[in-house]
């Protein structure tokens, strides 16, 4: 249960629907309303096969790339905090945003690029899902209980997005870029927590390497000892 609520909170901080909210309208302003909600369907049920494929091949990709859960753990909270910091500025991660000038053109599948990828189911998110997997090993109950976080986020993401014009008109552009920064500053504390859960791993590294060092100078001290005793017994 606490496995599954870290997991959704993190996933929705990082997909941040209410920060796509802007650059939806902005591409669908010229759509009719039920053209709008054909996009919308599209672009999340798209997003969430690419979160769900991860979900499913997570493990197996670590493996075959021989990625620790420790360093993926440290890997990824520093990824996290890297998106969370334009957040607390009030702007859409690196990591999830296009630039304005890559937001589509006319002729393309808005619903595919950039809605459904880089905005829902960027490398932010995807790396957050690479990261719970991680952390839930073989543990199917926590699988699941990625996967309906999954779920709930793009259900939620799905029922923002659609409301956006009327978020916008209710709350203002100002309401959603204070959104925007108290999101941010969730998602920095959870990459520090995070990156924390690889501290005992790399703890117990230091002190096998210290008892090495120590082990390796009492063996060398112990050899200059023989070596000088032998000479001395030669003399």
């Amino acid at each position: 249960m606490r496995f599954g609520l870290a997991a959704l909170v993190t996933l929705l901080v990082v997909v941040d629907p209410p920060g796509v909210v802007p650059i939806y309208v902005a591409l669908t302003k010229d759509e009719q309303p039920a053209g709008r909600r054909k996009i919308l369907a599209r672009a999340v049920l798209i997003a969430f096969g690419v979160a769900l494929f991860f979900l499913v091949a997570g493990r197996a990709v670590l493996s075959y790339l021989g990625v620790t859960v420790h360093a993926f753990s440290i890997s990824g909270g520093v990824l996290l905090f890297v998106a969370a910091m334009p957040m607390l500025f009030g702007q859409r991660g690196g990591l999830q945003s296009p630039e304005p000038k890559e937001q589509g053109s006319v002729g393309e599948d808005i619903s595919v690029f950039p809605l459904a990828m880089p905005l829902l189911s960027g490398p932010g998110t995807i790396a957050t899902i690479l990261l719970l997997t991680s952390q839930a090993g073989g543990d199917m109950q926590k699988l699941i209980a990625i996967g309906v976080a999954i779920g709930i986020v793009f259900l939620v993401s799905f029922v923002v997005l659609y409301l956006g014009a009327r978020l916008i008109g209710l709350v203002g552009e100002g309401g959603v870029h204070i959104a925007t920064r108290v999101m941010g500053i969730v998602l920095a504390a959870l990459a520090f927590n995070t990156s924390s859960t690889a501290l005992p791993a790399i703890t117990t590294c230091c002190a096998v390497i210290e008892r090495l060092a120590a082990w390796y100078n009492h063996f060398k001290r112990s050899w200059y000892v023989s070596n000088i005793a032998t000479a001395t017994a030669g003399i």
